[in-house]
């Protein structure tokens, strides 16, 4: 089924379930995005005609590869892999199989309640600037469902749609939309990790914190899912000595100023590793701060020697 076409609207049948009108849709939390790491958010506003969501099934089009969805308490998450229709460059390799479809179980979300369902991948060079993807979602509910996946022929507007499905746009690097949490112009870019070797229970993880407000901040805690606990550490040089210390009052971030983490200096410390980190491996890691509260990124693990990843998701917040 065609997900994406250059520089215009896509044409895909009517596949709604439920006939009656809605007030609101199931949308992307990021509207535009460059080649490169994808980290996103499907968001459900309602449920069916009152009816509370129980499932919510989304189809992942071809070109959007490595894809990972974020576990979720309450629901239980499964995925459908299959061939991709052609082997794609990823990192340091190709990939030809993935993650077709991602389904989020549980709850029950209430039709007055609001949910995001998130997910990270790759989107590849079959894509460019200009082309817009749509991402099909089928909501289930404890009665009826809705099916997401109208998609505008040429000449109509998508507003007029009953069931729209979420759209991502394709822009040039550089020109991706930022997201909600960097509406304060603090932003985080350049995530990575060290891969580690099997056994290891630590791990460091290394960003860039651009401050671009008028006001001091302080990143108050980190943490991950892929360790017991995350720390904010800090290394100095005393005597010819190599010390490390936790920072447990925070990590200040100046006004107009960027703090970078990198090896040999201020770092994050992943503790009880939950299992190695291994190259290419994509997670999500959520920053506190004093000010601009929490932001999600998605970590990219580089190789074992220390490298950057050569796309760490600098643009995604």
């Amino acid at each position: 089924m065609l997900k994406f076409i250059r520089g215009a609207a896509l044409a895909v049948p009517f596949m709604a379930m439920n006939g009656a009108e809605v007030s609101a849709h199931a949308t992307l939390d990021v509207k535009t995005a460059s080649q490169g790491g994808l980290r996103a958010a499907v968001r459900v506003p309602h449920g069916c005609e009152g009816s509370a969501t129980i499932a919510v099934k989304l189809t992942i089009p071809e070109g959007i590869i490595g894809v990972k969805p974020a576990p979720k308490a309450g629901w239980t998450v499964t995925t459908v892999k299959g061939a991709y229709a052609k082997a794609y460059d990823h990192y340091h390799g190709k990939v030809a199989e993935g993650v077709k479809e991602i389904v989020w179980r549980g709850g029950p979300l209430l039709d007055e309640h609001f949910d995001e369902f998130i997910f990270s991948g790759f989107i590849s060079d079959a894509f460019a600037a200009g082309d817009a993807v749509a991402f099909p979602v089928t909501q289930e509910c404890e009665t009826g469902q809705l099916a997401w996946s109208e998609v505008a022929s040429p000449g109509v507007e998508a507003r007029r749609l009953k069931f729209p499905a979420p759209i991502l746009k394709i822009v040039a690097k550089g020109g991706a939309e930022k997201p909600a949490a960097a509406a304060a112009a603090l932003t985080i870019g350049k995530a990575w990790a060290r891969a580690t070797p099997g056994g290891a229970k630590v791990g460091a993880g290394y960003l860039d914190i651009i401050n671009g407000t008028g006001a001091d901040d302080v990143l108050l805690a980190a943490s991950a899912p892929v360790a017991g606990r995350t720390e904010i550490h800090e290394m100095t040089h005393e005597g010819g000595v190599m010390k490390m210390r936790a920072l447990s009052d925070g990590l200040p971030v100046g006004a107009g100023k960027t703090v970078s983490l990198a090896p040999g200096g201020l770092h994050l410390m992943f503790l009880d590793l939950k299992a190695p980190l291994t190259t290419g491996q994509v997670f999500h890691l959520d920053l506190t701060f004093k000010t601009a509260g929490k932001i999600t990124v998605p970590v990219t693990v580089g190789d074992i020697a220390g490298s950057k990843p050569e796309d760490p998701h600098a643009h995604h917040h």
